[in-house]
Protein backbone atom coordinates (compact mmCIF):
# COMPACT_ATOMS: atom_id res chain seq x y z
CA UNK A 1 0.00 0.00 0.00
CA UNK A 2 2.63 2.24 0.90
CA UNK A 3 4.27 2.44 -2.89
CA UNK A 4 0.92 3.76 -3.79
CA UNK A 5 0.56 6.69 -1.09
CA UNK A 6 1.91 9.06 -3.59
CA UNK A 7 -0.91 8.86 -5.66
CA UNK A 8 -3.94 8.05 -3.36
CA UNK A 9 -2.33 11.61 -1.69
CA UNK A 10 -2.63 13.13 -5.38
CA UNK A 11 -5.96 11.33 -5.37
CA UNK A 12 -7.40 13.18 -2.14
CA UNK A 13 -6.17 16.66 -3.46
CA UNK A 14 -8.41 15.98 -6.75
CA UNK A 15 -10.86 14.94 -4.54
CA UNK A 16 -10.57 18.21 -2.59
CA UNK A 17 -10.54 20.22 -5.61
CA UNK A 18 -13.46 19.26 -7.36
CA UNK A 19 -15.26 21.40 -4.52
CA UNK A 20 -17.31 18.24 -3.27
CA UNK A 21 -16.51 19.01 0.26
CA UNK A 22 -17.29 22.22 0.94
CA UNK A 23 -21.39 22.56 1.03
CA UNK A 24 -22.93 21.76 4.31
CA UNK A 25 -25.01 19.11 3.12
CA UNK A 26 -22.28 17.03 1.93
CA UNK A 27 -20.28 17.60 5.37
CA UNK A 28 -23.24 16.84 7.34
CA UNK A 29 -23.89 13.40 5.54
CA UNK A 30 -20.53 12.57 6.58
CA UNK A 31 -20.44 13.11 10.31
CA UNK A 32 -23.83 11.33 9.65
CA UNK A 33 -22.21 8.30 7.84
CA UNK A 34 -19.16 7.93 10.48
CA UNK A 35 -22.16 8.08 13.72
CA UNK A 36 -23.51 5.26 12.10
CA UNK A 37 -20.24 3.45 11.09
CA UNK A 38 -19.23 3.87 15.35
CA UNK A 39 -22.63 2.91 16.20
CA UNK A 40 -22.90 -0.23 14.36
CA UNK A 41 -18.99 -1.13 15.61
CA UNK A 42 -19.71 -0.29 19.26
CA UNK A 43 -19.01 -4.40 20.42
CA UNK A 44 -15.63 -4.34 17.91
CA UNK A 45 -14.51 -1.18 19.64
CA UNK A 46 -15.07 -2.40 23.26
CA UNK A 47 -13.42 -6.14 22.52
CA UNK A 48 -10.64 -4.25 20.88
CA UNK A 49 -10.08 -1.47 23.58
CA UNK A 50 -9.58 -4.59 26.34
CA UNK A 51 -7.38 -6.33 23.78
CA UNK A 52 -4.79 -3.08 23.88
CA UNK A 53 -5.30 -1.76 26.79
CA UNK A 54 -8.02 -3.74 29.33
CA UNK A 55 -10.45 -1.10 28.95
CA UNK A 56 -14.28 -1.51 29.93
CA UNK A 57 -17.20 -1.46 28.30
CA UNK A 58 -18.14 1.93 30.98
CA UNK A 59 -14.59 3.27 30.78
CA UNK A 60 -14.76 3.03 26.90
CA UNK A 61 -17.99 4.50 26.47
CA UNK A 62 -16.58 7.75 28.54
CA UNK A 63 -13.60 7.99 26.81
CA UNK A 64 -13.87 6.39 23.48
CA UNK A 65 -16.57 5.85 21.47
CA UNK A 66 -19.13 7.86 23.86
CA UNK A 67 -16.62 10.86 23.97
CA UNK A 68 -16.63 10.57 20.38
CA UNK A 69 -20.34 10.23 19.91
CA UNK A 70 -21.13 13.48 21.87
CA UNK A 71 -18.37 15.22 19.86
CA UNK A 72 -19.87 14.28 16.91
CA UNK A 73 -23.89 15.23 18.46
CA UNK A 74 -22.39 18.96 18.46
CA UNK A 75 -20.80 19.14 15.36
CA UNK A 76 -23.78 18.39 14.10
CA UNK A 77 -26.49 20.78 16.03
CA UNK A 78 -24.17 23.72 15.35
CA UNK A 79 -22.23 23.06 12.11
CA UNK A 80 -24.55 24.97 9.89
CA UNK A 81 -24.41 28.19 11.82
CA UNK A 82 -20.60 27.84 12.31
CA UNK A 83 -20.37 28.31 8.22
CA UNK A 84 -22.50 31.35 8.24
CA UNK A 85 -20.56 34.03 7.66
CA UNK A 86 -19.63 36.33 10.79
CA UNK A 87 -20.36 40.08 10.10
CA UNK A 88 -17.83 42.27 11.92
CA UNK A 89 -17.41 45.67 12.42
CA UNK A 90 -15.69 48.48 9.71
CA UNK A 91 -13.94 51.16 10.86
CA UNK A 92 -14.25 55.02 9.91
CA UNK A 93 -12.00 55.01 7.77
CA UNK A 94 -13.59 51.89 4.98
CA UNK A 95 -17.03 53.80 6.12
CA UNK A 96 -19.48 52.78 4.53
CA UNK A 97 -18.20 49.21 3.52
CA UNK A 98 -19.42 46.04 4.82
CA UNK A 99 -16.91 43.56 6.87
CA UNK A 100 -17.46 39.82 7.30
CA UNK A 101 -15.15 36.75 8.08
CA UNK A 102 -15.37 33.21 5.80
CA UNK A 103 -14.46 29.92 7.19
CA UNK A 104 -12.84 28.40 3.99
CA UNK A 105 -11.57 24.80 4.29
CA UNK A 106 -7.86 24.52 4.29
CA UNK A 107 -7.99 21.26 2.00
CA UNK A 108 -6.02 17.93 2.45
CA UNK A 109 -4.45 17.13 5.89
CA UNK A 110 -3.01 14.62 8.01
CA UNK A 111 -4.40 13.56 11.62
CA UNK A 112 -1.64 11.45 13.58
CA UNK A 113 -3.17 9.50 16.84
CA UNK A 114 -1.95 7.85 19.46
CA UNK A 115 -1.85 4.74 21.53
CA UNK A 116 -3.60 5.41 24.81
CA UNK A 117 -7.16 6.35 23.36
CA UNK A 118 -6.68 5.31 20.42
CA UNK A 119 -10.20 5.88 18.29
CA UNK A 120 -11.33 9.10 20.32
CA UNK A 121 -7.67 11.03 19.94
CA UNK A 122 -7.56 10.42 16.23
CA UNK A 123 -11.30 10.51 15.26
CA UNK A 124 -12.24 13.28 17.29
CA UNK A 125 -10.21 15.61 14.99
CA UNK A 126 -11.30 14.22 12.16
CA UNK A 127 -14.76 15.42 13.12
CA UNK A 128 -13.37 18.71 13.23
CA UNK A 129 -11.79 18.20 9.82
CA UNK A 130 -15.29 17.04 8.26
CA UNK A 131 -17.23 19.75 9.77
CA UNK A 132 -14.56 22.47 7.76
CA UNK A 133 -14.76 20.56 4.40
CA UNK A 134 -11.45 19.02 4.36
CA UNK A 135 -9.98 15.67 2.83
CA UNK A 136 -8.54 13.98 5.98
CA UNK A 137 -5.62 11.44 5.94
CA UNK A 138 -5.45 9.48 9.26
CA UNK A 139 -2.42 7.81 10.91
CA UNK A 140 -3.49 5.27 13.68
CA UNK A 141 -0.78 4.06 16.50
CA UNK A 142 0.87 0.88 15.58
CA UNK A 143 1.01 0.13 19.32
CA UNK A 144 -2.73 -0.71 19.61
CA UNK A 145 -3.30 -2.87 16.76
CA UNK A 146 -6.72 -4.39 17.79
CA UNK A 147 -8.35 -0.83 17.57
CA UNK A 148 -6.24 0.48 14.57
CA UNK A 149 -7.75 -2.41 13.04
CA UNK A 150 -12.00 -1.74 13.30
CA UNK A 151 -11.13 2.20 12.88
CA UNK A 152 -9.67 0.68 9.76
CA UNK A 153 -13.22 -1.20 9.18
CA UNK A 154 -15.28 2.02 10.14
CA UNK A 155 -13.41 4.30 7.96
CA UNK A 156 -13.15 2.36 4.91
CA UNK A 157 -17.09 1.05 5.33
CA UNK A 158 -18.19 5.14 5.36
CA UNK A 159 -15.84 6.60 3.16
CA UNK A 160 -13.96 6.47 -0.43
CA UNK A 161 -10.49 6.38 -0.06
CA UNK A 162 -10.13 9.41 -1.79
CA UNK A 163 -12.07 11.32 0.76
CA UNK A 164 -10.83 9.89 4.30
CA UNK A 165 -7.39 7.64 3.44
CA UNK A 166 -6.60 5.55 6.48
CA UNK A 167 -2.64 4.57 6.45
CA UNK A 168 -1.26 1.80 8.51
CA UNK A 169 2.36 1.02 9.38
CA UNK A 170 5.35 2.08 11.41
CA UNK A 171 5.17 5.87 12.00
CA UNK A 172 8.40 6.69 11.73
CA UNK A 173 8.41 5.51 8.36
CA UNK A 174 5.34 6.30 7.14
CA UNK A 175 4.90 9.51 8.34
CA UNK A 176 8.28 10.91 6.69
CA UNK A 177 7.38 9.11 3.57
CA UNK A 178 4.04 11.17 3.44
CA UNK A 179 5.80 14.36 4.96
CA UNK A 180 8.79 14.94 2.95
CA UNK A 181 6.94 14.35 -0.38
CA UNK A 182 3.36 15.81 -0.32
CA UNK A 183 2.28 19.15 1.19
CA UNK A 184 -0.53 18.68 3.57
CA UNK A 185 -2.45 21.93 4.59
CA UNK A 186 -2.40 21.11 7.99
CA UNK A 187 -0.86 18.27 10.29
CA UNK A 188 -2.71 17.83 14.01
CA UNK A 189 -0.58 15.28 15.99
CA UNK A 190 -1.51 14.14 19.55
CA UNK A 191 1.57 12.27 21.08
CA UNK A 192 4.91 12.64 22.80
CA UNK A 193 6.64 16.18 23.07
CA UNK A 194 9.47 13.98 21.60
CA UNK A 195 7.89 12.83 18.47
CA UNK A 196 6.43 16.46 18.33
CA UNK A 197 9.40 17.89 17.58
CA UNK A 198 10.17 15.98 14.42
CA UNK A 199 6.26 16.80 13.29
CA UNK A 200 7.14 20.25 13.61
CA UNK A 201 10.36 20.49 11.76
CA UNK A 202 9.23 18.15 9.29
CA UNK A 203 6.26 20.56 8.84
CA UNK A 204 8.39 23.69 8.83
CA UNK A 205 10.23 22.56 6.22
CA UNK A 206 7.34 22.90 3.67
CA UNK A 207 5.80 25.78 5.80
CA UNK A 208 2.81 23.69 7.06
CA UNK A 209 0.84 24.61 9.71
CA UNK A 210 0.82 22.34 12.91
CA UNK A 211 -1.38 21.54 15.98
CA UNK A 212 0.69 19.80 18.35
CA UNK A 213 -1.21 17.98 21.11
CA UNK A 214 1.45 17.07 23.93
CA UNK A 215 1.67 16.01 27.34
CA UNK A 216 3.83 17.28 30.31
CA UNK A 217 3.79 17.17 33.90
CA UNK A 218 0.11 18.40 35.35
CA UNK A 219 0.29 19.24 38.65
CA UNK A 220 -2.55 18.65 41.13
CA UNK A 221 -1.90 20.90 44.41
CA UNK A 222 -4.10 20.59 47.09
CA UNK A 223 -4.58 23.20 49.65
CA UNK A 224 -4.94 23.60 53.31
CA UNK A 225 -8.57 24.38 53.11
CA UNK A 226 -9.38 21.60 50.41
CA UNK A 227 -11.88 19.23 50.55
CA UNK A 228 -9.72 15.97 51.27
CA UNK A 229 -12.52 13.19 50.79
CA UNK A 230 -13.46 14.98 47.39
CA UNK A 231 -10.01 15.78 46.09
CA UNK A 232 -8.82 12.41 47.23
CA UNK A 233 -11.56 11.02 44.67
CA UNK A 234 -11.62 13.11 42.51
CA UNK A 235 -7.97 12.47 41.75
CA UNK A 236 -7.73 8.96 42.27
CA UNK A 237 -10.21 8.15 39.53
CA UNK A 238 -8.50 10.32 36.92
CA UNK A 239 -4.61 9.36 37.87
CA UNK A 240 -5.56 5.69 37.40
CA UNK A 241 -8.31 5.44 34.79
CA UNK A 242 -6.68 3.69 31.82
CA UNK A 243 -3.60 2.70 33.98
CA UNK A 244 -2.48 6.22 34.30
CA UNK A 245 -2.12 6.29 30.81
CA UNK A 246 -3.74 9.64 29.63
CA UNK A 247 -1.85 12.95 28.92
CA UNK A 248 -4.10 15.35 31.64
CA UNK A 249 -3.65 12.98 34.46
CA UNK A 250 -2.78 14.27 37.14
CA UNK A 251 1.52 14.06 37.39
CA UNK A 252 1.82 14.48 40.62
CA UNK A 253 0.43 15.91 43.90
CA UNK A 254 1.50 18.99 45.50
CA UNK A 255 -0.42 18.90 48.92
CA UNK A 256 -0.15 21.22 52.09
CA UNK A 257 1.69 19.77 54.91
CA UNK A 258 -0.91 20.36 57.25
CA UNK A 259 -3.48 17.86 54.51
CA UNK A 260 -0.50 15.33 53.70
CA UNK A 261 -1.31 12.42 56.26
CA UNK A 262 -5.14 12.97 55.64
CA UNK A 263 -4.78 12.70 51.95
CA UNK A 264 -2.68 9.52 51.78
CA UNK A 265 -5.15 8.03 54.03
CA UNK A 266 -7.89 9.03 51.51
CA UNK A 267 -6.28 8.22 48.64
CA UNK A 268 -5.30 4.72 49.95
CA UNK A 269 -8.92 3.89 50.68
CA UNK A 270 -10.56 5.27 47.53
CA UNK A 271 -7.86 3.33 45.48
CA UNK A 272 -9.22 0.05 47.54
CA UNK A 273 -12.35 1.39 47.19
CA UNK A 274 -12.66 1.85 43.41
CA UNK A 275 -10.29 -1.19 42.47
CA UNK A 276 -9.96 -3.42 45.43
CA UNK A 277 -7.34 -5.06 47.31
CA UNK A 278 -6.36 -6.51 44.05
CA UNK A 279 -6.46 -3.92 40.94
CA UNK A 280 -4.85 -6.81 39.08
CA UNK A 281 -7.82 -8.59 38.61
CA UNK A 282 -10.54 -5.84 38.98
CA UNK A 283 -12.66 -4.67 35.98
CA UNK A 284 -11.95 -1.30 36.15
CA UNK A 285 -8.30 -1.26 36.11
CA UNK A 286 -6.23 -1.61 32.78
CA UNK A 287 -2.63 -2.54 31.86
CA UNK A 288 0.08 -0.81 29.88
CA UNK A 289 0.38 -1.20 26.55
CA UNK A 290 3.15 -3.07 25.91
CA UNK A 291 6.50 -4.31 27.62
CA UNK A 292 8.33 -0.73 26.18
CA UNK A 293 5.98 1.20 28.28
CA UNK A 294 5.78 -1.27 31.64
CA UNK A 295 9.74 -1.17 31.75
CA UNK A 296 9.83 2.37 31.87
CA UNK A 297 7.20 3.55 34.01
CA UNK A 298 8.28 0.53 36.84
CA UNK A 299 11.42 2.15 37.33
CA UNK A 300 10.10 5.34 38.57
CA UNK A 301 8.64 3.34 41.64
CA UNK A 302 12.85 3.58 42.72
CA UNK A 303 12.79 7.15 42.81
CA UNK A 304 10.90 7.59 45.94
CA UNK A 305 9.36 5.79 49.14
CA UNK A 306 6.19 3.55 48.31
CA UNK A 307 2.99 4.56 50.23
CA UNK A 308 1.08 2.26 48.93
CA UNK A 309 0.92 -0.45 45.68
CA UNK A 310 3.89 -1.22 44.17
CA UNK A 311 3.24 -4.66 42.98
CA UNK A 312 3.79 -5.57 39.42
CA UNK A 313 3.01 -8.56 36.82
CA UNK A 314 4.82 -8.03 33.85
CA UNK A 315 3.46 -11.13 31.67
CA UNK A 316 -0.19 -9.30 32.03
CA UNK A 317 1.66 -5.83 31.77
CA UNK A 318 0.13 -4.64 35.20
CA UNK A 319 1.16 -2.37 37.50
CA UNK A 320 -0.61 -1.61 40.74
CA UNK A 321 -2.39 2.06 41.51
CA UNK A 322 1.27 3.06 43.39
CA UNK A 323 1.58 6.42 45.63
CA UNK A 324 5.18 7.54 45.95
CA UNK A 325 6.76 10.32 48.61
CA UNK A 326 9.10 11.89 46.99
CA UNK A 327 11.60 14.43 47.83
CA UNK A 328 14.19 14.59 45.40
CA UNK A 329 13.37 17.10 42.74
CA UNK A 330 15.78 15.88 40.33
CA UNK A 331 14.90 12.42 40.06
CA UNK A 332 13.45 11.39 36.74
CA UNK A 333 9.91 10.64 38.01
CA UNK A 334 10.00 14.54 38.60
CA UNK A 335 11.38 15.35 35.16
CA UNK A 336 9.49 12.92 32.59
CA UNK A 337 6.03 12.53 32.24
CA UNK A 338 5.24 9.48 33.85
CA UNK A 339 2.11 8.29 32.23
CA UNK A 340 1.22 5.73 33.79
CA UNK A 341 -0.08 4.51 38.03
CA UNK A 342 2.72 6.04 39.70
CA UNK A 343 1.32 9.13 41.31
CA UNK A 344 4.37 11.01 43.45
CA UNK A 345 3.10 12.88 46.45
CA UNK A 346 5.25 16.48 47.75
CA UNK A 347 4.60 18.42 50.79
CA UNK A 348 4.52 22.21 50.98
CA UNK A 349 3.89 25.02 53.41
CA UNK A 350 4.18 27.54 50.79
CA UNK A 351 2.62 28.58 47.93
CA UNK A 352 5.87 29.72 46.45
CA UNK A 353 7.50 26.53 47.33
CA UNK A 354 5.20 24.82 45.65
CA UNK A 355 5.10 26.90 42.73
CA UNK A 356 8.96 26.54 42.76
CA UNK A 357 8.28 23.09 42.19
CA UNK A 358 6.11 24.02 39.47
CA UNK A 359 8.53 26.04 37.75
CA UNK A 360 10.75 22.64 37.24
CA UNK A 361 8.57 21.77 34.40
CA UNK A 362 7.10 24.84 33.03
CA UNK A 363 3.67 24.97 30.93
CA UNK A 364 1.85 21.86 31.98
CA UNK A 365 -0.77 20.59 29.68
CA UNK A 366 -3.34 20.36 32.50
CA UNK A 367 -3.50 21.93 36.46
CA UNK A 368 -5.69 21.40 39.15
CA UNK A 369 -6.00 22.85 42.23
CA UNK A 370 -8.32 22.13 45.03
CA UNK A 371 -9.73 24.44 47.60
CA UNK A 372 -12.44 25.94 49.01
CA UNK A 373 -11.11 29.66 48.84
CA UNK A 374 -11.92 31.63 45.86
CA UNK A 375 -8.94 33.59 46.36
CA UNK A 376 -6.92 31.04 46.76
CA UNK A 377 -8.05 29.62 43.31
CA UNK A 378 -7.75 33.18 41.70
CA UNK A 379 -4.09 33.09 43.08
CA UNK A 380 -3.14 30.12 41.82
CA UNK A 381 -4.92 30.14 38.53
CA UNK A 382 -3.12 33.09 37.85
CA UNK A 383 0.36 31.65 39.08
CA UNK A 384 0.19 29.06 37.07
CA UNK A 385 0.77 29.12 32.88
CA UNK A 386 -1.04 25.48 31.86
CA UNK A 387 -2.69 24.57 28.52
CA UNK A 388 -5.99 24.11 30.78
CA UNK A 389 -6.78 23.85 34.22
CA UNK A 390 -9.85 22.73 37.21
CA UNK A 391 -10.81 23.47 40.28
CA UNK A 392 -11.45 21.04 42.70
CA UNK A 393 -11.80 18.53 39.55
CA UNK A 394 -8.88 17.09 37.46
CA UNK A 395 -9.01 15.69 33.70
CA UNK A 396 -13.16 16.72 33.13
CA UNK A 397 -12.34 19.93 31.69
CA UNK A 398 -11.69 17.97 28.28
CA UNK A 399 -15.16 16.46 28.37
CA UNK A 400 -16.85 19.54 27.47
CA UNK A 401 -17.20 20.72 24.10
CA UNK A 402 -17.17 24.16 24.63
CA UNK A 403 -14.18 24.57 26.02
CA UNK A 404 -10.62 24.29 24.34
CA UNK A 405 -8.03 21.85 24.72
CA UNK A 406 -4.82 22.48 24.31
CA UNK A 407 -1.59 22.64 25.66
CA UNK A 408 1.12 25.46 25.54
CA UNK A 409 4.74 25.63 25.06
CA UNK A 410 6.37 22.14 25.80
CA UNK A 411 3.03 20.69 26.46
CA UNK A 412 1.90 21.75 22.99
CA UNK A 413 0.40 24.44 20.60
CA UNK A 414 -3.55 24.80 19.04
CA UNK A 415 -6.05 23.49 20.81
CA UNK A 416 -9.41 21.38 19.14
CA UNK A 417 -12.67 20.04 20.64
CA UNK A 418 -16.48 21.82 19.31
CA UNK A 419 -16.29 24.75 17.46
CA UNK A 420 -12.97 24.82 18.49
CA UNK A 421 -11.88 22.30 16.15
CA UNK A 422 -13.84 23.98 13.03
CA UNK A 423 -11.76 26.52 13.45
CA UNK A 424 -8.68 24.53 13.66
CA UNK A 425 -9.41 23.09 10.43
CA UNK A 426 -11.04 26.26 8.45
CA UNK A 427 -8.89 29.83 7.41
CA UNK A 428 -10.72 32.33 8.19
CA UNK A 429 -10.78 34.96 4.92
CA UNK A 430 -11.15 38.16 5.71
CA UNK A 431 -13.56 39.99 2.76
CA UNK A 432 -14.39 43.63 2.51
CA UNK A 433 -17.26 45.02 0.46
CA UNK A 434 -17.55 48.41 -0.47
CA UNK A 435 -20.10 50.52 -2.98
CA UNK A 436 -19.60 52.25 -5.79
CA UNK A 437 -22.14 54.43 -5.18
CA UNK A 438 -19.71 56.64 -2.68
CA UNK A 439 -15.49 57.00 -3.99
CA UNK A 440 -14.88 59.86 -1.44
CA UNK A 441 -11.92 62.11 -3.46
CA UNK A 442 -9.73 62.24 -0.42
CA UNK A 443 -8.67 58.46 -0.45
CA UNK A 444 -6.55 59.22 -3.90
CA UNK A 445 -3.39 61.17 -4.78
CA UNK A 446 -2.43 64.01 -4.34
CA UNK A 447 -2.35 63.83 -0.43
CA UNK A 448 -0.79 67.41 0.17
CA UNK A 449 -2.38 69.22 2.90
CA UNK A 450 -4.40 65.90 4.05
CA UNK A 451 -2.03 64.66 6.99
CA UNK A 452 -4.61 66.61 9.66
CA UNK A 453 -7.56 64.74 7.95
CA UNK A 454 -6.09 61.48 7.66
CA UNK A 455 -5.05 61.78 11.32
CA UNK A 456 -8.45 62.34 12.11
CA UNK A 457 -9.76 59.61 10.00
CA UNK A 458 -7.02 57.00 11.52
CA UNK A 459 -6.77 56.95 15.25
Amino acid sequence: MHTELPDRLIALRRYFESGITKPYAFRKQQLLALKKAVIAHEQQIYDALYADLKKSKEECWVTENGFLLAELNDTLNHLQRWMEPESVATNLLNMPSSSRVLREPLGVVLAIGPWNYPLQLLFTPMVGAIAAGNCVVLKPSEFAPATSLVMQQIIESAFPKEYILYVTGDGATVIPAMMQTFSFDHVFYTGSTAVGRIIYKMAAERLVPVTLELGGKSPCVVESDASISIAAKRITMTTFSNAGQMCVAPDYVLVHASQKTALVSALVNKIQQFFGDNPATSENYGKMINEKQFDRVIKYVTDGTILHGGRYHKETLFIEPTLLEVTKMDSAVMKEEIFGPVLPIISFNTMEEALAIIALNPNPLAFYIFTSNTEKEKQWLGAVPSGGACVNNASWHLTNPSLPFGGRGFSGTGDYHGKYSFETFSHRKAVMKTPTWFDPWIKYPPFNGRLGLFKWLIK
